[in-house]
């Protein structure tokens, strides 16, 4: 059995090296991932078959099956994010500023990666290969545990990648694939080794991790989104059910529909209709169900601070507000801080929601869908941050950087500066 101390004690001494190689080789180690993939591509599949047909015979939930295929789509959708990290600039080794200090006395600040990255990520398979992809392009070494729902598919493509980096030529052991439920609480005891945990999974386990480990934490622990309704905008049918039903597992989805009272009784009855035709359950508030009339009868009322909701399944709550301000309320109290959107024509309202809501991202007539690396432009993403210290919102190559400072000198000395004999000229340059 593997020891994960041992192992990133390992990679911690590596983690230099990996931060030194050239772009051009980081990028050659990015295209010969996406060839071995697409070349061995009918045993990852035979692979994922294995760990779904374990899955049904485990009674797991629809939800959690669409996150385990790893089909054609799956495997187009992480080679285009390759070929998108590929042609970003190279994050690493960019100077932020540069100033003289005195002269002959310049400092500089440099951007580098962050080191050794735990990631722990849920049943997701296309997770393993962007978070690789991300690492590798950053410069950051990492050690990965991924759901032990998608073990036969996650240990094909971990084998796969590791191939193309042998070949591409970077160090050897810059990732490490942990397999045993144990090994996350020895990778929890690795500080001084592991510079930054990203846990993706449920509410309760990204708890865990936070209160069983002296690592710094980013990520998010749930997703509650809500799309707020301000008015009957032309395509606000299409957006909610976007919203809702494009993918319900992601934790982009929107969970919460909040739609303003005065317009309630002419739009609801349209939400129900298009939702129940996207086989969507709505649930909510009293006053919903009474402007649903007969289509209300069977619809189930919540209790009050029951909002706080992530339901990863074709279920939504609605409630009635009064206005944006009730909005903007309701979604603070009762959001996970992750994305929201605004439906609305009134650029008034618009700016109001987007300069009030305290989320990750703000939207304002679109999908909260879009909250994604790759629709970003990131290439990829090793998750979500809802936290405000490092990085916010999906993270991508900029969220896996830090930065160090250099300062190139010709003997000068703090003495001579604090007596006076000489002084500081900042200028930058």
């Amino acid at each position: 059995m593997m020891n994960i101390r041992e192992e990133a004690h390992r990679m911690k001494l590596v983690a230099p090296k990996l931060a030194a190689t050239k772009e051009e080789v980081r990028n050659a180690a990015l295209a010969a991932i996406a060839e071995n993939l697409k070349a061995h591509q009918q045993e990852i599949f035979a692979e994922n078959h294995k760990d779904l047909d374990a899955a049904r015979e485990n009674g797991i939930s629809d939800a959690v099956m669409k996150r385990l295929k790893f089909d054609e789509g799956k495997l187009k959708s992480v080679v285009d994010g390759i070929a998108q990290l590929i042609i970003l600039p190279d994050p690493v080794g960019k100077v932020q500023f540069r100033r003289s200090l005195d002269e002959g006395l310049e400092l500089e600040r440099i951007s580098v990666p962050i080191g050794v990255i735990g990631v722990i990520f849920e049943a997701r398979p296309d997770a393993l290969v962007q978070i690789s992809s991300l690492c590798i392009k950053s410069g950051n070494c990492a050690v990965l545990k991924g759901g032990k729902e998608t073990t036969y598919t996650n240990r094909i493509l971990f084998k796969l990648i590791v191939e193309a980096l042998s070949k591409a030529g970077l160090p050897e052991g810059i990732l490490v694939q942990a397999e045993q439920h144990n090994e996350i609480d020895e990778l929890l005891q690795c500080e001084g080794d592991v510079d930054l945990l990203i846990p993706r999974g449920s509410n309760t386990f990204v708890q865990y991790i936070m209160n069983h480990t002296k690592i710094p934490v980013m990520g998010h622990a749930d997703g509650v989104c809500h799309i707020y309704v301000d008015e009957e905008i032309s395509d606000a049918l299409t957006i909610l059910v976007d919203a809702k039903t494009q993918y319900t597992a992601a934790c982009n989805a929107m969970e919460t529909v909040l739609v303003k009272r005065s317009i309630a009784g002419s739009f609801l009855p349209k939400l129900y209709d298009a939702m129940t035709a996207a086989h969507v359950t709505m649930r909510g508030s009293e006053e919903v169900k009474c402007f649903l009339g007969e289509r209300g009868k069977d619809f189930e009322v919540m209790a009050e601070d029951a909002y706080h909701k992530e339901y990863t399944d074709l279920i939504c709550s609605v409630k009635c507000v009064e206005n944006v301000e009730e909005a903007v309320e309701h979604i603070n109290r009762f959001g996970s801080h992750h994305t929201d959107s605004v439906l609305t024509n009134q650029k008034e309202v618009a700016e109001y929601f987007l300069q009030m809501v305290d989320s990750a991202g703000v939207y304002h007539n679109c999908s909260t869908r879009f909250a994604d690396g790759f629709r970003y432009g990131f290439g990829a993403e090793v998750g979500i941050s809802t936290s405000k210290l490092h990085a916010r919102g999906p993270v991508g190559l900029e969220g896996l950087m830090t930065y160090k400072y250099k300062l190139r000198g010709h003997g000068q000395i703090v003495g001579d500066y604090a007596s006076g004999v000489k002084e500081f000229h900042f200028k930058d340059l």
